[in-house]
């Protein structure tokens, strides 16, 4: 149970961090956290619905979530650009990227007849049908949190908003046929919702696209889509910096590192102090013994060495006959 507030938290943090963020990557990076919060509260729940409803959620994701990195990446390579401040009006001359982008964007909004539409829709009815109304409802203000930052903001502000003056073209032609086979993806499992559910867990007894499945969607969606065009000029993206929980640690990490420098530093130069003092004190001595006036160092007369080397003899001769 407890992964039912894990991945509400996860939700909710998602969308209120990529409403607020300003990067194309990070905003996706955001929208991916969203995106597994509803996978978590899935197997929280835990009904054979629910897993099923999970493990389709997360293959589709990442189709359609690898299609909107690519196209965030196409944009990005093409412009040299990443912010959303930076970017707009590129429909004109990145019609490829701009479609496949809304065909992902319009996945993640689930859609109907995409894959998002035919595997979230397992997620939410397998909360219903638990009877956790509290639960679907939240999901169901994640859902609109969801469509106003990733279905509606990445596609609007890169592609649709002001024209920013930049006329660059679509990516190389490979990298095009991969958008458009995700895209194809993301279509095809939606129409064809039975090719997906034959490959989960369990044996689905479900149809998605009922009347009352639809409707609701289509609600959701276009009052999402109406309260964020009437939210525009408030939604007007600035240059800001998102301060995360990543911020702390890095923070923390570089205080460490800087006050390790420090301590090392002054450790060090003690130590150098140190060792410098005992060999000047070595050398100071070997200059007591062996500098001019050291014993060493002194002029012998020659009587006194004759003297000491007939005794070393005598010691020698002594030592060799005993």
């Amino acid at each position: 149970e407890v992964l039912i507030y894990i991945g509400l938290y996860m939700v909710f943090y998602g969308i209120i961090y990529a409403l607020l963020e300003n990067d194309m990557r990070r905003l996706i990076a955001y929208s991916i956290v969203n995106q597994v919060g509803f996978m978590l509260v899935a197997i929280g729940v835990g009904t054979e619905l629910a897993l099923n409803g999970a493990a389709a959620h997360a293959f589709a994701h990442i189709i359609y979530k690898g299609l909107l990195i690519m196209s965030a990446g196409s944009v990005l390579m093409m412009t040299g650009k990443r912010k959303c401040t930076d970017l707009g009006g590129l429909f004109q001359t990145m019609p490829v990227t701009m479609i496949t982008c809304v065909v992902g964007a319009l996945t993640v909004l689930a859609f109907p007849f995409t894959s998002g539409f035919a595997t979230k829709s397992l997620e939410t009815s397998a909360v219903a049908y638990e009877g956790l109304a509290w639960v679907w409802f939240l999901l169901l203000a994640g859902s609109v949190g969801g469509i106003l930052h990733g279905g509606l903001k990445l596609p609007w502000f890169v592609f649709f908003h002001k024209d920013s003056g930049l006329r660059p073209s679509d990516p190389a032609p490979h990298m095009q046929y991969a958008m458009w086979f995700f895209a194809a993806l993301c279509i095809v499992l939606g129409i064809y919702p039975e090719v997906l559910y034959n490959m989960l867990p369990y044996p689905v007894d479900y149809q998605p696209y009922t009347v009352s499945h639809l409707v609701t969607q289509l609600q959701i969606l276009f009052f999402a889509a109406l309260a964020f065009f009437i939210c525009l000029p408030l939604m007007s993206q600035t240059l800001t910096i998102s301060l995360d929980l990543d911020w702390v640690y890095r923070r923390l990490f570089k205080f460490i590192g800087r006050e390790f420098t420090l301590k090392s530093n002054v450790i060090g130069h003690k130590t150098e102090m140190k060792i410098r003092g005992r060999i000047d004190r070595v050398i100071e001595r070997m200059h007591e013994n062996h500098g001019p006036e050291g014993f060493l160092g002194r002029s012998w007369p020659s009587g006194s060495m004759v003297l000491w080397v007939a005794v070393l003899l005598a010691c020698s001769l002594s030592l060799h006959y005993l």
